[in-house]
């Protein structure tokens, strides 16, 4: 009909670049290249705090919801790796707050070799609280992909409840200008790509441990409100454009994990990403971060953005599901990085003389990029299809659900 037609196309909302070009620059040079970068060691180790007080709310622990105690399945239930005691953090026997499900563990095999010599420097858009290496731990982030993990209930409602009203503090059917929709729509994106990445790799049948695509849920969270298809798409494009904007920076970066040939693919690899001529051809600049922070009120606005993004980067310690929690760290950070990136300063050789990311910051960075490039890449190839789908068995008529997207977003998702 004409109004799928016409629904994702021209120009992504305050980007510079649109829907179809982006769709082709993800399938033929982003997604492939990003696949591949992900996987090498130097991107395939992330280092995080997973246990941790929740700053907002001291007297709900991550262990008080029913049913969250790992210990209580059988033994049986649980990988060999799962059982090894861990390097830090908790006792092996104590309880975790993964709502039964094994699935949410944590999986901690790695090369504890890896990245050594963390240098620490200050990211005024992120919570400072994850300096403390003495604390923290390496993840192997292909042992543990965004999936469904059944942390369900009001401890997840209230964190995305706590981050909505974070990034939007004024009332959501008020006209805003840019700079006021700048961390909604980002939140909104983020908030998408993760529910379809719930939605893609989902527990369809506990007793047979069978995994699937669950459409029908994937639909219900995002596909049939397009403001949130058109957020993810814009959180693809700001991200993108953080990417480029610091290519010369990841270019000279060092990649250096102790293997001269990963080495050497990892720092190809982020050449070959950076410098793809279709991608500095068809869509040089994905958002324009120049405009923004302008007039009498752009540094007001601007502070009060940062401090917003501190308190969203501090949420993520009040995650009850480990998983989630790493996820929910790693993207935030990633979000955080390119917000430091973009409006550190706006021009380019001033950046790339005084921009300086941790180890950690480019890591999360290339990792969110995949992940978005990997739910872009779902929407353009089954989106469509799967909307006709559910709208012919529902008689469902979609300029109603745009409206109430427009309400409140998401306020009864859960992060899963």
């Amino acid at each position: 009909c004409l109004w799928r037609a016409q629904k994702y196309t021209g120009i992504v909302e305050d980007c510079c670049c649109n829907y179809e070009t982006a769709n082709l620059l993800n399938e033929e040079v982003l997604y492939p290249s990003l696949q591949e970068l992900v996987k090498t060691p130097f991107f395939r180790y992330f280092k995080v705090k997973l246990w941790c007080d929740c700053p907002f709310w001291p007297d709900d622990g991550m262990c008080k919801l029913r049913d969250c105690s790992v210990c209580e399945c059988p033994d049986n239930e649980f990988p060999e790796l799962f059982k090894r005691p861990f390097r830090r953090g908790l006792p092996s026997d104590a309880p975790k707050c993964q709502e039964g499900k094994p699935e949410a563990t944590v999986d901690r095999t790695l090369d504890h070799r890896a990245f050594r010599g963390w240098k620490v420097t200050d990211n005024p858009w992120t919570n400072d609280d994850e300096t403390d290496n003495a604390e923290m731990t390496y993840v192997n982030l292909q042992l543990n992909p965004e999936r469904y993990t059944g942390y369900t209930g009001p401890s997840a409602r209230r964190i995305w409840d706590a981050v909505y009203s974070e990034s939007l503090s004024t009332d959501p059917s008020e006209e805003l200008c840019q700079e006021e929709r700048l961390l909604y729509k980002l939140i909104s994106g983020l908030h998408s790509s993760i529910s379809i990445h719930i939605a893609a790799d989902y527990l369809l049948n506990e007793d047979t441990n069978s995994w699937g695509e669950n459409l029908t849920l994937m639909y219900d969270r995002v596909l049939r409100y397009p403001e949130r298809v058109g957020n993810l798409y814009f959180t693809y494009l700001f991200v993108l454009r953080a990417v480029t904007k610091t290519a010369r920076y990841l270019e000279q970066a060092e990649y250096d994990i102790g293997n001269p040939t990963e080495d050497l693919k990892a720092h190809s690899l982020i050449k070959q990403l950076l410098y793809n001529p279709k991608l500095q051809a068809a869509c040089p600049l994905p958002f324009d971060e120049a405009k923004l922070w302008k007039g009498q009120r752009g540094p007001e606005l601007k502070q009060k953005t940062q401090e917003q993004f501190r308190n969203i980067s501090a949420l993520m310690d009040c995650v009850g599901c480990e998983k989630c929690r790493l996820w929910g760290k790693l993207q935030v950070l990633g979000l955080g990085t390119a917000l430091k990136i973009l409006f550190s300063d706006n021009g380019e050789d001033k950046i790339f003389r005084t921009l300086q990311l941790q180890r950690n910051e480019a890591i999360a960075l290339i990792n969110l990029l995949n992940r978005l490039s990997e739910s872009v890449k779902f929407v353009h190839e089954k989106g469509a299809a799967l909307e006709r789908t559910m709208e012919q068995q529902s008689g469902f008529f979609p300029i109603a659900n745009v409206l109430l997207a427009k309400v409140w977003p998401f306020s009864s998702s859960l992060l899963r």
